[in-house]
């Protein structure tokens, strides 16, 4: 199903020096055409696959409060991109490392939801072959490595102000991160904790298992089930629905699996996002760190892995033939 955009803006920040961020506002909003329509659908795709964070605007953001105005009609469109294009200047200027690019706001709608997305998006340079076959220099958006994008779910927001979730925006990976500034400009913080969601039903999974005193090869199983549940949700872009879930677990006794999570304070909403690198540790153990990286499956574990806490040793029986050959090879052309 397409997307169908409502409103369009373009803005640019040239960056021209270490205190200069040049501002240059288009006095006309974008018309929408198959190039258009073609952008806006390959960075709907693209941010819509990434990992995002959940936010909600604080309660003096400026942005917010314009984005009211104009929706109830007392400003237009592209007065606010343009007024925003400025505060979001002023906010990156204080950065030296900062950089300029596209700015982008689109009003949008898709599967009967509309959308505000803002973006600041970098031009690439690469080479093309015409015609001719000659060779000529070509400037394109770098669009599949946008990482300053927030998007408001303005349905959402509207509809149930009280949400933590309507806002979603990128995270950078270490340090004080680019999108902490972009956060700032939107006068926004940190709402639905994805990752705390996905460590918490972990944790009501295996107490579930206890509860019930479900033997090891019974404990898999369970985990095997939500991790099948929680995969097909996250590739069909569903969330975590925890009364679907709990119909595909066995009750423990005469409790279901949603009636033990929410009794015992595990604090799940309803629904949630799947985070993929957490659910992850239903079925596998992982590490890294001091030069060693491990990974194994689960059932593994006390059949030929074994750790010994006591003295935190791992003891494997049964190497990988590639890590044996190269192990052998090693101690071979050591002697």
């Amino acid at each position: 199903m397409s997307l169908d955009i409502d409103q369009i803006a373009l803005h640019q920040l040239i960056k021209r020096d270490e205190q200069t961020l040049e501002l240059i506002l288009r006095d006309s909003l974008l018309q929408p055409n198959a190039a258009v329509d073609e952008m806006m659908a390959e960075l709907h795709r693209v941010y819509s696959a990434k990992t995002k964070a959940y936010g909600l605007f604080n309660t003096d953001s400026e942005l917010a409060e314009a984005l009211r105005h104009c929706r109830r009609g007392d400003e237009d469109f592209l007065a606010f991109t343009r007024a925003a294009t400025g505060r979001l200047r002023d906010e990156l200027a204080k950065y030296p490392f900062a950089e300029g690019g596209i700015v982008l706001f689109c009003q949008y709608r898709y599967l009967a939801v509309e959308y505000l997305l803002i973006a600041v998006l970098s031009s690439c340079s690469s080479m093309r072959v015409n015609e001719q076959l000659d060779i000529s220099s070509t400037h394109y958006l770098d669009i599949n490595h946008a990482d300053i994008v927030a998007r408001i779910d303005l349905t959402e927001w509207e509809t149930n102000p009280s949400s933590t979730r309507y806002l979603t925006f990128l995270k950078g990976r270490v340090g004080r991160k680019v999108s902490d500034f972009f956060m700032d400009f939107l006068a926004a913080a940190e709402g639905l904790d994805t990752k705390a969601q996905n460590r918490g039903l972990l944790q009501a999974v295996d107490d579930y298992c206890a509860e019930g005193q479900l033997d090891k090869q019974e404990r898999q199983t369970v985990r095997e089930q939500v991790y099948s549940y929680c995969k097909e949700q996250l590739q069909s872009g569903e969330e975590i629905a925890l009364v679907e879930l709990s119909e595909a677990l066995p009750p423990v006794g005469d409790k279901s699996f949603q009636a033990f999570s929410s009794g015992e304070g595990y604090a799940l909403e309803e629904s949630f996002p799947a985070d993929r690198g957490t659910l992850r540790q239903l079925t596998k153990y992982a590490g890294s760190g001091g030069g060693i990286t491990l990974s194994f499956d689960a059932p593994l574990m006390g059949e030929r892995i074994f750790w010994d806490p006591a003295t935190d040793t791992l003891t494997i029986k049964g190497t990988p033939p590639n890590l044996r050959d190269q192990l052998q090879r090693r101690l071979g052309g050591g002697k």
